[in-house]
């Protein structure tokens, strides 16, 4: 599949068992959500454009590495992205947070859209949107439609970041965002008739907040 990633670090896998385990309480899922968000930041990170810097040691005046180019941005689906949020802000300090609210009515799985708040440079930043599950992908290919069509974002300059992703989702948000790159620490097998996915984690916004 172009464009799309499997974080199999060893690290991400062991964490994502645990938020997998129906057994996992609140306050552990929300905290090892956090953590894997953290690792999947610095995933998706390693192209990072760097450049020269001149600087002073304490002993010499040498030249070395900083970060260049664009500047960042984490754009959660709310509700469930938020749970990532605060991971990645602890990696990327300097990174801007925007906010998509988006929810899929259990019914009809139509997708409601009920909040956008971006940086206003949004168009001169990297954007990472992250949300937990990508199942059929109208809530990524929503979020998308709003960055790419009524905000002019490039899709070469967004990523979008989940943990667990079923197959029939990611053909989706390919077939109506190609460029843009997708990275998940799971590939799935596949969604129930419900629209979940399999094996999965249930509902990953219930298990962060505590609402079910």
């Amino acid at each position: 599949m172009a464009n799309f990633t499997v974080v199999n670090h060893p690290l991400i896998q062991h964490k994502l068992t645990i938020i997998r385990d129906k057994n996992t309480s609140t306050k552990a899922f929300r905290e090892v959500t956090n953590e894997i968000g953290m690792l999947m930041a610095y995933e998706i990170t390693r192209d990072l454009p760097l450049e020269d810097v001149v600087i002073e040691t304490p002993l010499v005046e040498t030249t070395q590495k900083q970060l260049a180019g664009k500047k960042l941005a984490i754009v959660p689906i709310l509700r469930a992205g938020l749970g990532m949020v605060d991971g990645m802000v602890d990696l990327i300090p300097s990174a801007r947070v925007g906010h998509i609210g988006l929810y899929r009515e259990h019914d009809t799985l139509d997708i409601v859209e009920y909040f956008v708040k971006l940086p206003q440079d949004i168009t001169e930043r990297r954007i990472f949107v992250v949300d937990p599950m990508l199942a059929t992908g109208g809530s990524a290919i929503a979020a998308l439609d709003q960055l790419t069509n009524k905000y002019n974002c490039k899709p070469e300059n967004i990523t979008f970041v989940c943990l667990v992703a079923a197959p029939e989702g990611i053909k989706a948000l390919q077939a109506a965002h190609p460029g843009v790159a997708i990275f998940t620490a799971a590939l799935d097998d596949r969604l129930n008739e419900n629209g979940y996915i399999l094996p999965g984690l249930g509902d990953a916004g219930d298990r962060i907040f505590g609402t079910k």
